[in-house]
């Protein structure tokens, strides 16, 4: 029974490593593609001929224990029969138009269409309420299907109004390419991984329909953090800004999708780091998708309070205090409080230089003057008080940076469990984390040594009193 089983995590773990064997840079592509199946959503792999897009779809198939499989390559001549199954000769003489569905795309569980967008609009609107409804209109009556999910396959994506439907019933658009010049010279050496078919994973390891249905209802149980539902607002937003249209339906999907991975790895809660799942569920092609992928690797686990252009604004303007404060000047006084006066030495003294540099026949340069000024002096009180505050910036950013140090612990945690992970967006948003500390870090050095320069300020032997505090950008917890 399937409650004695291995949680579901580790058979998946198991079921992976089964079906990667053997595949040259396919790793992700093949994990998502999983993914979307238990979702019970459809997948659209594109890229050019022979990059293993069918041997993908079959590894996808044998994840799915007594799952019937169909697989179809369209052309502009595919007819209906292909696809739906054959007229019922015996209905037809009883005046009903009726198809032989057995052994057909509306009889199977997982299926593998390739070249999609190539046959005619009537197949391909037919083929709209079967990805969506899972319903196939028999004759007068509507068959349920048992599909769980379809892989589909294209060169490249038709830009027409049949073509676009079609294409949004796809919710992980998945790129394909040829393998790299390291891949390729594994792919050909004597270590080559062999053929890309591989055998079915034991029984123990296959998903059945009640493993499904139990991770649907635990998924339906996972909660989206507010965290999370933030910054798919703001992802929203953003590609709003820029033109790119994605549909409420398409929302509602990726949201079923981030409770799934979580829910499939033992997760009550989905985490902000599953939105590396996003990128390929709103983008429609693969700029799109890296620079969905930027933008969240540069926002995951980083607060908007903390974040450092914000600190930077904070830091200059104590900077920009301090160059005021030592430049500042005072007029000489003497001890009875009086200006200070004295004969300028042309030679000596900047104002004497001044007034050699005026001159006059009369010896206007040897008369008394008043002294330059010298530099402003500062009281403890005065000192105290932009010490003082620097001092609750540099306790604030080592609260940064304390944050930052815990969101970067816990992205690793999350990689280190996670089963859907893309590792170039683990990388990605790792090296943002790295980045953002560094220039916090670049910034407390700065903080540190503003407060020295306060300290070094010239001094009052009197108080003094306390100056007005240094206005800046708010510091939030």
């Amino acid at each position: 029974m399937a409650s004695a089983r291995a949680p579901l995590r580790e058979r998946l773990a198991g079921l992976l490593a089964v079906l990667e064997a053997g595949l040259v840079e396919r790793r992700q592509v093949l994990r998502a593609s999983l993914l979307a199946a238990l979702a019970g959503e459809h997948s659209l792999l594109i890229g050019p001929p022979g990059t293993a897009k069918s041997a993908l779809a079959r590894r996808i198939h044998l994840a799915f224990r007594d799952a019937r499989y169909f697989e179809r390559l369209l052309t502009r001549f595919t007819v209906p029969e292909e696809l739906f199954g054959p007229l019922s000769i015996r209905a037809l003489e009883e005046d009903r138009y009726e198809r032989h569905v057995a052994g057909f795309l509306p009889d199977a569980a997982v299926a593998f269409i390739d070249e999609v967008f190539k046959a005619n609009s009537a197949i391909l609107n037919a083929l709209l309420t079967l990805l969506n409804e899972r319903e196939f209109d028999n004759g007068a009556g509507r068959l349920r299907c048992p599909l769980i999910s379809v892989v589909g396959a294209t060169n490249q994506v038709p830009e027409d109004e049949v073509a676009e439907a079609f294409f949004d019933r796809f919710l992980l658009r998945l790129t394909v390419a040829p393998v790299s010049a390291e891949g390729f010279r594994w792919l050909l050496g004597e270590d080559r991984p062999g053929s890309p078919e591989v055998l079915a994973p034991p029984s123990g390891l296959q998903l059945d329909e009640a493993d499904r249905a139990a991770l649907a209802q635990a998924a339906a149980a996972c909660a989206l953090p507010a965290a999370v539902l933030d910054r798919l607002g703001e992802l929203r937003a953003w590609l709003a800004g820029r033109g790119v249209y994605v549909s409420d339906r398409r929302w509602v999907k990726l949201a079923h999708l981030l409770r799934v991975a979580a829910a499939s790895e033992g997760r009550a809660a989905a985490s902000e780091w599953d939105l590396g799942l996003a990128p390929c569920c709103v983008a429609a092609d693969e700029p799109t998708r890296l620079a969905v992928a930027d933008w969240l690797a540069a926002r995951l686990g980083i607060r908007e309070v903390w974040s450092p252009p914000r600190i930077t604004r904070v830091v200059e303007a104590f900077e920009a205090q301090l160059a005021t404060e030592r430049e500042a000047r005072d007029l000489d006084y003497d001890e009875r409080g009086r200006l200070r006066f004295s004969a300028i030495d042309p030679v000596a003294t900047q104002a004497g230089e001044l007034a050699g540099s005026i001159g006059d026949a009369k010896g206007g340069a040897a008369a008394l003057r008043m002294s330059a000024a010298r530099m402003r002096r500062y009281g403890s009180l005065h000192i105290g008080a932009r010490t003082a505050q620097l001092d609750g910036v540099l306790a604030r950013l080592a609260a940064y940076r304390g944050e930052l140090g815990a969101q970067r612990a816990t992205l690793e945690a999350w990689a280190d469990q996670a089963l859907w992970a893309d590792p170039a967006f683990v990388a990605c948003a790792r090296s943002g984390l790295d980045a953002v500390d560094a220039v916090l870090a670049g910034l407390e050095v700065r903080a540190r040594s503003a407060r020295a320069g306060f300290e070094a300020l010239p001094r009052l032997e009197q108080a003094g009193a306390a100056p007005a505090p240094v206005e800046h950008d708010p510091l939030r917890e």
